[in-house]
């Protein structure tokens, strides 16, 4: 698919959970590592969502924080994925971070200059990149 959200990621669906408005839709990514997406019950009805299938996950790069400590904090992001930096390309206000995920996908997150000097963004950082689940689009194969 030739989309603009930087970050796809093959996976499969492991769950669902339907509500009365949205639905919760569990994804493993190779790696197993896990995130979730919160769409539409119309959206799994047209887009067939159902445990096992095949699914494109899209997330926008500036919807990626990128988080170097936690401190005594918890977030409600409900994906939380564990990453190693392995570029920072500088930009004249904004920055690209790429991490790496444990199963090899690659993520990218458009950050502030003033963040990445602030956080102490360099490759080989251990940091973790968070997400909403709202902000996950899946994409199905017709």
């Amino acid at each position: 698919m030739k989309a603009s959200a930087r970050n796809q990621f093959q996976g499969t669906v492991s769950k669902v959970i339907i509500g009365a408005v949205n639905a919760e839709v569990f994804i493993t990514l190779k790696g197993d590592e896990s995130l979730v997406a919160s769409i539409t019950k119309e959206s799994i009805d047209t887009l067939g969502i159902k445990e096992g299938i095949e699914v494109l996950v899209l997330v926008k790069a500036p919807q990626i924080i990128i988080v170097s400590d936690f401190g005594d904090f918890k977030v409600s992001a409900r994906n939380q994925l564990k990453t190693t930096i392995t570029q920072v390309t500088l930009g004249a206000v904004n920055a690209e971070v790429v991490m790496e995920l444990r199963g090899g996908n690659l993520i990218t997150a458009t950050v502030t200059n003033d963040s990445v000097e602030t956080l102490g963004l360099v490759k080989g950082a251990a940091v973790t990149a968070i997400f909403k689940a709202g902000a996950v689009i899946l994409a199905v194969k017709s």
